[in-house]
């Protein structure tokens, strides 16, 4: 987007107001969101602060305070990537997961936190949520035994001084337990099981037990075991709404209990609600994502997805998309009455909103949501599919857009490609900081949802099965080459850049094609047999399903891995490495910057104190994004303005 009075400069070149450091503040990350009384409250990522996650409040005169203080964070590292590491009663009673500990705290209104669990040698919980005033999480145990326990347990909320409250399992028995909900007399328990070798949306069960004086004493499985149900809500005391996806699509379902023959044991009848070609639900990569919530009337709102996500609202006389122009990407957190808090991110960057689903066009923007320096530098995705050499590839393409500058008529756009992480995840089509920062200088961004991505069904999300490493490389450069030839991009101007599971595709993009001018790996997977000897146990049996069985597929995890074909690597690389990542370790990039140095290829290696699998402070996020352009521009070929040069080795 450029006006026709601008000057022309060079792409990559052109002058922007929109700063590393503010691209770093711009975007906060929310960590859940409650109606808790008259006020609104939230979990935020302060990246000046450590990354440390706040919980924040709203008062119902507008005023934003902290409802706990550094040094406390609430985070849970349950499954390692947490989720749900806070709740709120009614009353104002905080209860949350501190970071350094993984205990459950107790925060009442004017006091500091006292502990609701005892310190248990390596024990974590999560996935907090009160129910029927009841405080529910799941607690994983690591002892000696390979696969660590996970139960379902009710945690007392009453805090004794140098006393501590007996803590009930309500279930367990399997390898993973998610998303406990108490039917509303308390009489049933529902929940999300599965076990090793399948992630979450792979196989799963949607199981419901009776409890008898408090714990399940006997259950049965409702859907799955061929399908991945998610979220099982109680919209009576014999009904549940939940989305499952026997079709080859996350749809919403409802499964009614039922008397069996006899009069003994549980069942249930099942059928679908208002099926769609579009996913409501999606992958289960931490503990409390809600992608649907029963309104105070019976209505259902929820997430529709086929690439970009839509809200509806489902009614028994039938559906209805609602339009909120302020959010396209978005997670449902909460409900009450017809409103709804909404987190994502819309076309000005991401944040939180309130929506009353029948005024849906007055969302009020609590928290970010707006940045700086205006939404005129903000670009607008457009989503486009490509051929690839096993079917169509999606993607949403973001142009340079800057109102004040414009290239020379004949110049093409240099790009950067992104590369999700997971690999099972995806990109919805909204615009953040980070990709305005390159867009604005003249750097067109072309974010690739490849085989493998959730948002478009099953099919699409199992291309990938057996082919990591092959499908996601094929697929992005399809898609950099389709942006090619219809002359959106300079050809020999297109780098990639990835973090984690993204940055393994970077690495084997460059190890095996000659598509791409430069590279940027952040902590990026290079040793697949590593990778499986150290990662964590809730991935433990991802590469079966993606690569193969070890130690049967060893000879193709080695072939795979771009630490086999280190000497093919003659692209332009820059390294980001946290020095605490447990997941990928720096000996793996360390080992792709000596085999650049022997290799005689320009590279720079930048290592970060403090930083582990994913980037939280505000000074790494800074220093990141400024190198990558400098990185880019000394590459490609391009001046950058204001941002000093790297040493490239």
């Amino acid at each position: 987007m450029t006006t026709p009075s601008a000057p022309a400069l060079p792409y990559g070149s052109w002058p922007s107001p929109v700063s590393a450091a503010e691209v770093s503040a711009a975007s906060p990350r929310i960590e859940g969101a409650r109606y808790v009384a008259a006020e609104r409250w939230w979990g935020e990522s302060v990246p000046d602060e450590g990354g440390r996650t706040t919980i924040r409040r709203m008062t119902a005169s507008g005023v934003v305070e902290d409802v706990i203080a550094a040094p406390w964070s609430a985070r849970s590292r349950v499954h390692e990537y947490g989720g749900g590491s806070w709740t709120a009663s009614d009353d104002g009673v905080l209860f949350f997961v501190e970071k350094a500990d993984q205990r459950v705290w107790r925060v009442d209104p004017g006091t500091d936190p006292r502990p609701l669990t005892p310190v248990a040698g390596d024990t974590r919980f999560g996935g907090l949520t009160l129910q029927q005033g009841r405080l529910l999480a799941i607690r994983e145990t690591h002892d000696r035994t390979p696969v660590p326990q996970r139960e379902i347990v009710e945690i007392p909320t009453t805090v004794i001084a140098e006393e501590f409250l007996t803590i009930t399992a309500l279930v367990g028995g399997s390898d993973f337990v998610a998303q406990p909900a108490l039917s509303p007399d308390g009489s049933h328990l529902a929940w999300i099981a599965w076990n090793h070798p399948n992630m979450p949306w792979d196989r799963a069960e949607l199981r419901v037990g009776r409890l008898e004086e408090g714990v399940v004493a006997e259950w049965a499985g409702v859907a799955g075991g061929d399908s991945s149900p998610l979220q099982p809500v109680w919209t009576d005391t014999d009904e549940i709404v939940y989305a499952d996806d026997p079709t080859g699509r996350w749809n919403l379902w409802r499964a009614r209990l039922v008397a069996e023959a006899g009069g003994s044991g549980l069942a249930f009848a099942r059928e679908p609600i208002a099926p769609a070609d579009a996913d409501t639900g999606g992958p289960l990569w931490v503990l409390g994502p809600r992608w649907f919530a029963e309104l105070g009337d019976g209505r259902i709102v929820s997430v529709r997805t086929n690439g970009a996500d839509e809200l509806v609202l489902v009614a028994s006389d039938g559906i209805e998309r609602l339009t909120v122009d302020a959010v396209t990407r978005m997670s449902i957190e909460d409900c009450r009455g017809s409103r709804a808090l909404l987190t994502g991110a819309g076309p000005d960057g991401a944040g939180l909103w309130d929506v009353d689903v029948d005024r849906p066009e007055r969302a009020e923007l609590l928290v970010g949501g707006a940045t700086p320096w205006g939404a005129k530098w903000m670009p607008r995705a457009r989503a486009i599919t490509v051929p690839g050499p096993r079917g169509p590839v999606h993607a949403f393409d973001y142009p340079p857009t800057n109102p004040l500058a414009a290239a020379p008529e004949a110049d093409r756009p240099p790009y950067v490609v992104f590369v999700h992480g997971g690999p099972t995840d995806h990109v919805g089509g909204a615009a953040s900081g980070k990709i305005a920062y390159f867009t604005s200088r003249g750097i067109g961004v072309l974010d690739v949802n490849y085989g493998g991505s959730s948002g478009y069904g099953r099919a699409y999300r199992e291309r990938l099965l057996g082919q990591w490493g092959v499908v996601d490389v094929e697929d992005v450069v399809a898609a950099a080459r389709g942006l090619a030839e219809a002359g959106a991009a300079d050809p020999a101007r297109i780098a990639i850049a990835g973090g984690s599971a993204g940055g393994w595709t970077v690495l084997c993009a460059l190890t095996r094609s000659d598509a791409f001018a430069a590279g940027i790996s952040r902590y990026g997977v290079a040793d697949l047999r590593r990778l499986a000897e150290d990662t964590h146990d809730f991935e433990a049996r991802y590469l079966d399903a993606m690569v193969g069985p070890l130690p049967e597929a060893e000879a193709l995890y080695i072939e795979r891995s771009p630490l086999s074909h280190l000497d093919r690597l003659r692209t332009p690389l820059l390294i980001e490495q946290g020095l605490d990542d447990l997941v990928v370790p720096p000996s793996q990039s360390e080992a792709v910057r000596d085999a650049l140095a022997a290799n005689g290829v320009a590279h720079a290696y930048l290592a970060f104190e403090g930083e582990g699998h994913g980037f939280r402070r505000a000074d790494t996020l800074t220093r990141t994004l400024e190198a990558e352009l400098a990185f880019l521009g000394q590459v490609l070929g391009f001046d950058t303005p204001g941002v000093a040069p790297i040493d490239l080795a």
